[in-house]
């Protein structure tokens, strides 16, 4: 009979993904996600296999809960739908300022990995393109609100709020400060087609 598992999982995995986040995958060894979730490097394995498979698992997580978090900003009632998508983008803004050092895991791990593990490829798609369907659902809801015009494509629209959402991560991480990011992203939401008023 197998004995229960004397630790919390979900605090392990956070402490192992931040690791990850941290300090990447390749720079990031047993050792150091031993040392930063408490438990020792036979209880990481027997619990969640070696690295790639515990990076499998923390990745996956944090995937899911990126998917979770654009449904949970941008769903809702049409009417406040634009307010949303802007409150959205822009709080996307602020936070790559504020997380700089960091970055943002699914584009770490993309960048780092996506080219030689195909589990982590297939993830990171499967998340922008759920990120860009919440973006496409908000749009459409913004149609309905006469806030964007009705001729516009809005899965196209999605797909440009998505690379400029992708874009300031990337200029967040290169230093780019608060103002300018938020200023970025506000010329692009102004530059969403209108209806004539």
């Amino acid at each position: 009979m197998a004995r229960p598992r004397e630790f919390d999982e979900e605090s392990a995995l956070n402490a192992a993904r931040d690791q990850f986040w941290m300090t990447g995958y390749a720079g990031t060894s047993m050792d150091a996600i031993a040392a930063a979730t408490g438990l020792g490097k036979g209880s990481l394995y027997g619990a969640f296999g070696g690295k790639r498979e515990l990076f499998h698992r923390v990745y996956d997580d944090h995937c899911n809960a990126t998917i979770d978090s654009a449904n949970r900003h941008l769903s809702g009632a049409d009417e406040q739908a634009f307010e949303r998508l802007t409150a959205y983008l822009l709080g996307h803004a602020t936070a790559c300022a504020e997380r700089r050092q960091h970055g943002c895991l699914v584009a770490k791990a993309t960048a780092e990995l996506a080219e030689h593990d195909e589990v982590v490829s297939a993830r990171s798609l499967t998340t922008f393109e759920n990120v860009q369907l919440a973006l496409t659902g908000n749009l459409e809801a913004c149609q309905r609100n006469g806030d964007i015009h009705p001729a516009a494509d809005a899965q196209q629209l999605a797909g440009l709020l998505l690379t400029v959402h992708r874009g300031i991560e990337a200029l967040g991480k290169a230093g780019t400060d608060e103002s300018t990011l938020r200023s970025i992203t506000e010329t692009a939401l102004a530059g969403l087609p209108r209806p004539p008023r």
